[in-house]
Parts: structure tokens; sequence; C-alpha cells
């Protein structure tokens, strides 16, 4: 037999001293409610027993007081949902809509913010990061995401669920989880890690956000890469951190030019394996002058190592956290891109002696993370799925990478520089000087192409305007038309 779920129990305060009758009291509340906009059309309110129940009184008024709401139409029954706030309301039932609902601020009201909220750049409500389509920025292939096995793995433990999984878990995360991770990077990344210096966390901009946190203090210099990621800039604007800009080149972050800029600076953040946007690899030279100025003036390097699962032309680049013998580097990796952005997990592998400090600051903002992703994940690593995913991905995604080179090839020629396409799930076009790429892209938006602009990840002056591609989640069939739509826009200028 269907059971109808019973609605949210609404804010109604009884007064038995008051002269008004019970009903009248359920009646009022409930007509105030929807004549507010507190309650919505379609919304389901609580079946008379459970009302009387929770209000503790007899069921007789409430019974009432629904028979008054149904007749005066603010209620309607449905057969098999219960009763409902009515779904047509005429406008002389309401005094206000929806919108007018919120509390707003009298213009004369002094209402102080915090510095830090107005340190970062509001975010750009850009066309091209409205949609998904071809050439996606961050979008994976979630077709090709085994959900079967997912779901399965979700329903085993949701079936093994008790009262002891209903508590707080480890604030440093899942301790199966790590010492799977430590496993991983061990042998797929060379990092140098343990189980007790990982710690799970939502992602890698909040590894970013917490190691910023700890690291530095409001107007610490800190070195970030030109062009670069925004949002790990944000994460150290947040902090009040004074952000500088250092040039990157066919080698990765210009050590020199940093030094020469900025020396005293407390921290750099890196992205090494995989440079973004232009997709260069840090050379070896370059790794080790990083790690010679840390350890020179006492700052600290923070490894971004977003995708380096994927790679084309050659085996995956060691981190740079593994060269290092003198535990300056903070290495950060997330599941995003080789599993699916909404999982929300991903991972800081934390120097010992500063895992306490870590632990110290996380509690204060989440306690920890939630256990059921992470004991899939766990099984989901551990019974080979992971692994084969990714075997499964880099083919995948290396088809769909050289054909959209070709494409570019084949319709711009010489008038483009290809960048950073030996690795990852995205690469640059870099374009002539006098290319408007921000206008191309809004136009190209219409067109269900969501190229990202070179231009808005320079944080100063714009070197050269230039397409960051994504191909993650763009169909290899799809590419070659996506680029002559592409190639057309530049005539259209």
């Amino acid at each position: 037999m269907k059971r109808v779920a019973s609605g949210l129990l609404p804010l109604i305060a009884i007064d038995r001293k008051s002269q008004k009758p019970l009903h009248k009291q359920i009646y009022d509340a409930y007509r105030l409610a929807v004549v507010n906009g507190h309650l919505r059309p379609g919304q389901r309110v609580p079946s008379t027993r459970v009302l009387s129940s929770e209000l503790g009184v007899s069921r007789f008024p409430v019974l009432d007081a629904y028979s008054q709401l149904l007749a005066e139409g603010y209620f309607e029954s449905r057969v098999g949902a219960g009763t409902v706030v009515c779904s047509t309301l005429p406008e002389r039932f309401t005094i206000s809509t929806p919108n007018n609902t919120r509390s707003t601020p009298s213009k004369s009201e002094l209402r102080t913010l915090a510095r830090r909220a107005s340190t970062i750049t509001r975010a750009e409500n850009v066309p091209w990061a409205r949609g998904f389509g071809a050439f996606g920025l961050g979008k994976v292939a979630s077709d090709q995401f085994p959900h079967r096995i997912w779901a399965k793995l979700v329903a085993r433990h949701c079936r093994k669920m008790d009262a002891e999984s209903s508590h707080y878990g480890d604030p440093m995360g899942l301790l199966a989880l790590r010492e799977t991770i430590a496993n991983y990077l061990r042998t797929a990344r060379s990092v140098r890690c343990e189980a007790e210096q990982i710690m799970i966390l939502s992602g890698s901009q909040q590894a970013l956000v917490l190691t910023a946190q700890v690291l530095l203090d409001p107007g610490s210099s800190v070195w970030v890469e030109e062009p670069g990621y925004r949002l790990a800039r944000d994460a150290f604007a947040l902090n009040q951190c004074n952000v500088v800009s250092i040039p990157v080149d066919n080698e990765g972050l210009n050590v020199a030019a940093g030094i020469l800029k900025c020396r005293k600076a407390r921290a750099a953040i890196v992205t090494p394996s995989h440079q973004f946007p232009l997709g260069v690899t840090m050379s070896a030279k370059r790794r080790l002058q990083l790690l010679d100025w840390a350890q020179n003036t006492g700052a600290w390097i923070i490894e971004d190592d977003y995708d380096s699962e994927y790679r084309y032309e050659s085996s995956p680049i060691a981190s740079l956290q593994g060269l290092d013998v003198n535990a300056r580097v903070i290495y950060v990796g997330t599941f995003s891109k080789v599993l699916f952005p909404s999982l929300r997990l991903g991972y800081v592998v934390i120097p010992s002696d500063l895992v306490d400090s870590f632990l110290t600051i996380r509690r204060a903002l989440d306690l920890g993370p939630p256990n059921l992703n992470q004991e899939v994940l766990t099984d989901f690593i551990g019974e080979g799925h992971f692994e084969r995913h990714i075997r499964r991905m880099r083919i995948l995604y290396g088809e769909r990478r050289t054909i959209l080179v070709e494409s570019i090839d084949r319709e711009f020629g010489p008038m483009v520089e290809v960048l950073g396409s030996d690795a990852g799930m995205h690469l640059t076009m870099k374009l002539p000087n006098e290319i408007p790429d921000r206008q191309i892209a809004e136009r190209a938006a219409l067109q269900n192409l969501w190229i990202w602009p070179l231009s808005a990840a320079f944080f100063g002056r714009t070197a050269f305007p230039g397409f960051v591609l994504g191909f993650g989640s763009t169909a290899a069939a799809d590419i070659p038309d996506s680029v002559r739509k592409l190639r057309k826009l530049f005539t259209k200028r």
C-alpha cells in the first residue's frame, strides 16, 4: 500500500491562554504563511493526525482549521498526495510574492563586512562558463564512467550502515582510503608519503584554502603562475596574502624572475606536471631551482597535481614533491578529473611535522569529510576499477586530443600554435596578437562552443591571446565540425 509522505511541519505557536480558539490559531498561522509566501503553491502540509500530535492538541481543532482552509481555497486535496497548498491561488489571496519575502536592508543602514570579502574579484558571469558542450574546460567524459559499478558499491555500503557509521569520522579522513591513496601516490607519482600524512578534503580548492590558512599570515607574499588558475589565486587572496604573479615560459615557472621580483615570498603555488593553462611541464632545472629557493628562504611550495594521470607522449612525470628532501612541498591532488567533479574528494599530503597544525585548522572548518563516498572510493580503487578506468580514459582522451590537434592544424594551419597537447584534458591555441579572444569566445557560446579565452587566465597584462580548449567531454566524432564552426567565427570579426 502506497504511503503519502507527510509535509514539512510549519512554525505554529499555540497559546493555550489566548481567548482565540485553537482551530482559529492554526487557521491564522497557515493563512499567513501562504499569504507571505512562506508556504508555496503545491507544497505538501502535514496530515491532521501528524500536526495534532506535534502541537499536542486534539485532532478536532486541526480538522476544523483544515476544513476552513480547504473551503476558502488555500489548501486542496490531491489523491495519493494528501493535502497541499493550492496551486492556483488567486492574486487577492497574497500580499507578497516569493521574491518580496526576503528581508532587505534600508539604504541608510551601515552593513560592514570583513576586508577579505572584497579581496576576491567577483566571479564573472561569462558566457563561456554557462553551459555544457564542445570544448568545455574541466569537463570529463562522464558517459564513460562505470556508473553501475559505482552504484553497486554505494548500495553495498548503504546496506552495511549502522549506528556507529552515523557518527563523526576521523577528521583526517578514512584510514583505509588514506592508505590506498598513499600506496597509489608512492607507486604512480613517486610521492614520499605515509597514510598518516594524508588528509582527505572536498577537493583541491579546499586543500589550497586550508594550506593558506595554516602556512601564511595576512600580508604574506605568494608566487602564483602567470597565466594561471584563477581559483588558486583566490585561495590565497582570501587569506589576504600579497599575490605576486610570476611569468611562465616553456620550462614552467620562471624561478629567476620570481627571485628578482619577490625573493622573500613565503610560498609558491605551482602546477609543475601540467601547467594550467599553457600545459608545459616544468623542467628538471627549474624544479631544482625552486626547491633550492624554498630551502634557502624557508618558503613553502604548494604542488597542485590536478590531472597528471593523463600523458600521451611519455610516461607520467614524477612529482616535484618526490624530489624534495627537506619537506618544503605540500602536495595537493584531486579525483575530480580522473573520476567525476561532483564526487568532491581530494587530498593533501602534509609534511609530518605540520600534520597537527593542519588538523587544528581543519577541525575549526568542517570537522571532517563524510564517510560514505570515502568508503566507496576505497573499494573502487582496491578492487581495480580505478586503474582500469584510468587506462580506458587515457586511450579515449588520447584519441580525442589527436583528432583535436589534427583538426586545428587543418582549419587554422600556421595561423595558430598549439601548446600543451601532450598531457591532461585541455590544450591551448596561441593566437596572433590582434585576435580578440574574449569577443570570439562570447560569440562561440551562442553556437554551443564553450571555449575559454586565454586572456582571462592572465592577472596583469595579457602576453598573448588564445583559447583554452577542453576535450574531455567532447566526443571524437564531434570535434572536426566544432573546430570548423570555431574557424568560421574568425571570418566574421
